[in-house]
């Protein structure tokens, strides 16, 4: 072999070795980089390009819902059990999800109001419910009030319509201890 080969070869050899470098180095800055991005990304934002998915979620205190997600916002997400039937989950309440694919939406996505707004459009409505708490018990009622973190369930049964005279008692849930409240 001449000298001039056995160069051509090894600044080929070098030049090989350069480039594996370089890729190494960017692979390493591309996965530092994505795992940056990720590292953004809150749950409301991930929920979000998951409408219509169908999750399995596992609730403070051992509630189960599964169902499509229907919708997602600031704290809170809609899921359908059933036919006819629908469950608003605070996100503080949710123990881990199955179903969801790798993919999020860009922030904004989600509504941007909070659990407490969308309660007040439940106790608007006069829309009968279920409210499961964190220690695993469940009131039927009819939310008479919402304040800033906390509800008042008026507790009536479930194939009455709420009037004063089928009251029980009235329960004010904290925000914090409220599992998932269902309707239908």
């Amino acid at each position: 072999m001449e000298p001039g080969q056995r160069w051509e070869r090894l600044f080929a050899d070098l030049d090989a070795a350069v480039a594996a470098d370089e890729r190494r180095e960017l692979d390493v800055e591309i996965a530092d980089r994505t795992r940056a991005e990720r590292a953004k990304v809150a749950l409301a934002a991930r929920l979000a390009a998951q409408r219509g998915a169908e999750l399995d979620v596992r609730l403070l205190a051992g509630v189960r819902v599964h169902g499509a997600l229907l919708d997602v916002g600031a704290d809170w997400m809609l899921v359908t059990p059933a036919v006819g039937r629908v469950a608003l989950v605070p996100l503080a309440a949710v123990v881990s999800m199955a179903g969801l694919a790798p993919r999020s939406a860009p922030e904004g996505v989600a509504r941007r109001f909070g659990l407490g707004y969308a309660l007040r459009e439940i106790s608007r409505d006069r829309a009968r419910v279920q409210v499961l708490d964190v220690a695993g018990t469940s009131s039927d009622g009819t939310i008479d009030v919402v304040g800033a973190d906390f509800l008042d369930l008026s507790e009536h049964p479930r194939d009455e319509a709420r009037r004063s005279g089928s009251v029980r008692s009235v329960r004010t849930l904290p925000f914090a201890a409220i599992a998932c409240i269902q309707s239908g």
